[in-house]
């Protein structure tokens, strides 16, 4: 298998030295587009380093659009996600299994907006009960992934960007004994 480092820097409307968002492990930076050769086929790859997780991805240029790939998000939707923060939280009465399912898949989407709703619904102000291990882990992967892309859109730290999205949440309706018993037991489950 032959790598070769390509000299136009340019493919799908990404360039390298671009950060973009990669759905299922947030903002990245295109580092270099390569050619290696698969199996006898030529293929162009984008080369795209995660810093904060040490990790290197290489991606297919014919299907980074596809796979949901995405240039960053402009400041205007930036300031619609963290409206969304400021909304009342939308639990659904379902069982949380089913739940915790739903708020990964729009973790991993990629999609601002949903990241943000994720972010809200989990939200929890320092009078609300406790939450769950899961429940608490899932806010902190959304809240990490919106942060992330906050700070690279804004150019700012990523601490930065979590007060920014923390400031917002606290504008947010008052989240008082909303979680009715029921639904507090299945969560226990």
């Amino acid at each position: 298998m032959t790598t070769q480092q390509k000299k136009s820097s340019t493919r799908q409307g990404f360039k390298t030295g671009e950060s973009i968002v990669y759905p299922a492990h947030g903002v990245g930076t295109i580092t270099a587009i390569e050619e290696q050769e698969v199996a006898g086929m030529k293929l162009e790859l984008f080369v795209i380093d995660f810093e904060k997780d040490k990790m290197r991805l290489k991606v297919p240029v014919a299907k980074a659009v596809s796979i949901g790939m995405r240039k960053l998000s402009e400041t205007d939707f930036v300031d619609r996600a963290l409206k969304v923060v400021q909304g009342k939280a939308r639990v659904k009465r379902t069982m949380w299994s089913r739940r915790a399912q739903e708020y990964d898949a729009k973790i991993n989407s990629g999609d601002l907006i949903s990241i943000a709703e994720v972010v809200r619904d989990l939200y929890r102000a320092e009078n609300q009960p406790e939450q769950s291990y899961s429940e608490r882990q899932l806010y902190e992967a959304a809240l990490d992934r919106m942060a992330r892309e906050i700070a690279a859109v804004n150019k700012m730290s990523e601490t930065e960007a979590v007060r920014l999205v923390e400031t917002h949440l606290a504008k947010g309706p008052k989240r008082g004994k909303a979680v009715d018993e029921d639904e507090s037991q299945e969560e226990a489950a």
